[in-house]
């Protein structure tokens, strides 16, 4: 029985290659998911008392319609890191045969997961925007990977973004992004904000990639022009800024969970109606869009999404030869 082992090289080139075809993926399985084809176990997470920013997140679920397989993946969260200059996150990716649930598969998986991350704010913005890719000017909080990876997706989707504008906690980090991510030649201004209330204020589009554990944006007039917001880190905002917002989500039940911003507010009202629907939802019609307000989608992210990509991943992979086949990784194969 084979088993095979991605790398991380070859799962970067396979995803940048076709971005349209990751977020095709992503949006397949956010309605396969949607359909009830899926199971999606809420994730768990392991923390440490001596280390509390730190944590390890399993993420198993199975996805059929098409995909047919089973996995969990693995993820640790070390904000830390960055400070010994290595990414905050690393991750494995296990799939499994759906007929034995024999694993089949160990992909590296922080390339996944910011790629399924990244295409998941892409749908998420093009379908709170109306279809529209263009942003007057693109608000970016937090200047790590995660970030790197959605501004990618953005840009080679064909996004139109006239000024750009960069916060992180650290200085350094928003220049570096401004250096070294940035395509200058695709925006007519890049500006490092000197804090978050400028940034919001000048933008139409936001996204939130930031580590933070608690909120920290509690006035709702700062997003009173009624942007799109990609709350990707899921903590950023408080209970009375969701409330006074348009939020989409990516499972209901999932998101309200783990204090995340809308878990807070569900826990401040004790109701769950300031939520429109899922971003499944609104992509099939079934609620209208109110551009009245603030637009926010709060994904937070699915382990079906990281099956769907990997598996479309290993399936490329394999087809090319790049895969790393292991013959004898089981051994006992007798009862």
């Amino acid at each position: 029985m084979d088993f095979r082992i991605v790398n991380g090289k070859t799962i970067h080139r396979l995803i940048h290659d076709d971005l349209t075809g990751c977020v095709r993926v992503v949006t397949d399985a956010y309605l396969a998911h949607h359909r009830g084809e899926s199971v999606n176990p809420n994730s768990y997470f392991l923390r440490f008392p001596d280390r509390p920013d730190a944590r390890i997140i399993a993420l198993p679920a199975f996805l059929a319609d098409g995909f047919d397989v089973s996995g969990i993946k693995w993820i640790a969260s070390y904000p830390a890191n960055i400070r010994q200059n290595i990414p905050r996150a690393s991750a494995v990716l296990v799939l499994n045969r759906t007929d034995t649930g024999y694993p089949f598969a160990c992909l590296e998986a922080s390339i996944i997961s910011a790629a399924r991350t990244a295409a998941s704010a892409a749908l998420g913005a093009a379908a709170l925007n109306e279809g529209r890719r263009a942003s007057r000017a693109i608000g970016i909080v937090g200047t790590g990977l995660i970030a790197r990876y959605i501004y990618t997706f953005l840009v080679r989707l064909g996004w139109e973004i006239d000024r750009v504008h960069l916060f992180d906690t650290s200085p350094a980090e928003a220049e570096r992004f401004k250096s070294a991510v940035i395509d200058r030649d695709r925006h007519r201004e890049v500006l490092v904000s000197p804090d978050v209330d400028t940034l919001l204020r000048s933008s139409d589009l936001i996204v939130f990639a930031t580590s933070s554990g608690t909120p920290y944006v509690d006035d709702p007039a700062l997003l009173a022009h009624n942007p799109v917001v990609l709350h990707v880190s899921l903590r950023d905002l408080s209970p009375r800024v969701i409330l006074a917002a348009y939020n989409v989500v990516d499972d209901v039940g999932h998101v309200m969970n783990a204090s995340t911003s809308v878990h807070l507010a569900e826990q401040q009202t004790g109701r769950r109606d300031f939520v429109a629907g899922t971003i499944a939802g609104l992509i099939r019609g079934d609620f209208e869009l109110d551009r009245s307000r603030p637009r926010i989608f709060s994904p937070f992210g699915l382990g079906v999404l990281d099956l769907a990509v990997g598996k479309w991943v290993y399936d490329r992979a394999v087809e090319e030869g790049s895969a790393i086949c292991i013959d004898d990784f089981f051994f006992e194969m007798t009862r």
